[in-house]
């Protein structure tokens, strides 16, 4: 009996192995492409699409499950990263300028920024009219002198005074003093225009002259002082009235009140 267990031992063919070596190929396939897909990962764009331009991928389309082998794996995180921060997206507006201080620049009128104001204007003041020297021009033409400042005086303002006087006249030399100080000079070059008519000698034309700014006749006092507006017709006549002190207070505070 021992022999027939032996016998059927020996009888019994061996397993076969084939399976087993044909599964072990099988199985290091599986693993392999298991391993290149989670490497390179599924690609989510359909078939036939074109690659992404950022990634440099030929533009020819792959079929479905391939993979392509020319792609690069930094070409690959290229594609996958996000924008930068930096760039602006399609349609926005750039950030706004920064001033010298570091704050945004305001576009519209609502900023905060101030604008600096600006300085009122101011009429520039006339230049100081013409003061005349001491003496008297015997060989002027007085009648265009007195024409030219009540010109002058339309345009300006002020009023023209007329000095009626001669050169040997000792009263007149002192008024002339006066005329010279740097107040009484102001004044003048402010508010008149000054003309100095010579009555001391022989022109019949200047005595028409003193005649036709101080008519009320008689013997004159020389210095005759006129003050004449813009219009011609005298405002005030020495004459009559009788000289002011020939002092820079007297004659100051005569040319003051009178003045425009």
């Amino acid at each position: 009996m021992l022999r027939s267990v032996r016998a059927e031992r020996r009888t019994t063919p061996p397993r076969s192995v084939a399976p087993l070596g044909m599964r072990l190929p099988l199985v290091a396939t599986a693993v392999l492409a298991a391993a290149l897909t989670a490497a390179c990962g599924p690609s989510s764009d359909p078939v036939g699409s074109a690659a992404p331009a950022g990634a440099q991928q030929s533009s020819t389309s792959l079929p479905a499950g391939t993979t392509s082998a020319s792609t690069s794996p930094e070409a690959s995180a290229t594609a996958s990263a996000p924008p930068s921060a930096s760039a602006t997206p399609a349609g926005a507006s750039p950030s706004p300028a920064r001033t010298g201080s570091g704050s945004a620049s305001p576009s519209g009128s609502g900023g905060s920024a101030k604008t600096p104001a600006k300085a009122p204007r101011t009429s520039a003041a006339p230049a100081p009219a013409h003061v005349p020297g001491p003496g008297y021009d015997s060989s002027a033409d007085a009648q265009k002198l007195i024409d030219a400042a009540l010109r002058a005086a339309k345009s300006d303002g002020r009023m023209v005074l007329l000095d009626f006087g001669a050169n040997w006249c000792g009263s007149c030399k002192a008024a002339d003093k006066v005329f010279a100080q740097p107040e009484t000079s102001a004044i003048l070059g402010a508010s008149y225009h000054l003309v100095k008519v010579d009555i001391g000698g022989d022109s019949s034309a200047n005595s028409a002259l003193l005649r036709k700014y101080s008519p009320s006749g008689g013997t004159y006092t020389m210095p005759v002082l006129v003050v004449v507006p813009p219009s011609g017709t005298p405002r005030t006549d020495t004459h009559v009235t009788g000289n002011p002190p020939l002092t820079p207070e007297g004659i100051n505070s005569f040319l003051r009140k009178w003045a425009p």
